[in-house]
């Protein structure tokens, strides 16, 4: 089972491609940790990725998908992969459908998590963390028990990322609007897009997928 999990950021895409991998033994894919992943192993192509990266500019799109086509030949891969954060243009996705059509394979379901812009805005701002153990709160939605102190460890000290701002946010949606939301029509053409309400409970997001992929 290949599946692509689309959304704007800060729908839930990480979390609910970890509870698919979990879930039918299929690996999470992210662009992310697939980059860190390739520096680390000194390999020719991470050492490549490492200069990229240490320039401050953008992976190219062929190196993404070597990376991703190196990935998807392990053997964790042999039951499927559920890919989170790429493609994030057209061409991308263009590139990614040829590479796996040279190796035989396909995208089974692209799940778009569909969200309105303002609850996202609230979502992603609202958002803190333990400073020690790393545990994620909200300012409306998931407070500490006890008032300045971690339900985790105890600590007394958050952090919020500096990009979780609403000004930032905006610009990352606008951003997503104008480069990664085309591509709705493109896998549209493709009869494989399913659309999931993004802003229910994570349980009951997780249930729409599964419902959708298990075809019930």
């Amino acid at each position: 089972m290949n599946v692509i999990l689309f959304g704007p950021p800060g729908a839930g895409k990480g979390t609910q491609a970890q509870l698919l991998a979990k879930r039918y033994g299929i690996v999470h894919l992210s662009t992310g940790d697939m980059l860190r992943q390739a520096v680390a192993s000194g390999s020719a192509l991470g050492q490549t990725v490492q200069k990229i990266m240490a320039a401050g500019t953008l992976v190219p799109d062929d190196i993404m998908i070597e990376l991703i086509a190196e990935r998807i030949d392990a053997p964790d891969c042999a039951n499927g992969f559920v890919l989170d954060g790429f493609p994030r243009t057209t061409p991308q996705a263009e590139a990614l459908d040829a590479m796996l059509a040279e190796k035989g394979m396909s995208l089974d379901h692209v799940i778009w998590i569909e969200i309105d812009d303002a609850i996202l805005v609230d979502r992603i701002s609202g958002r803190f963390n333990c400073a020690e153990c790393g545990a994620g709160f909200h300012d409306s939605f998931h407070r500490p028990k006890v008032e300045g102190v971690c339900d985790g460890c105890g600590a007394r000290e958050f952090s919020r990322r500096k990009d979780d701002n609403a000004e930032t946010v905006k610009a990352r949606l606008e951003a997503y609007h104008e480069q990664t939301a085309p591509l709705l029509p493109y896998y549209r053409s493709k009869s494989i897009v399913e659309t999931v309400d993004g802003s229910t409970q994570i349980s009951d997001v997780a249930g729409r997928i599964e419902t959708i992929l298990e075809g019930v």
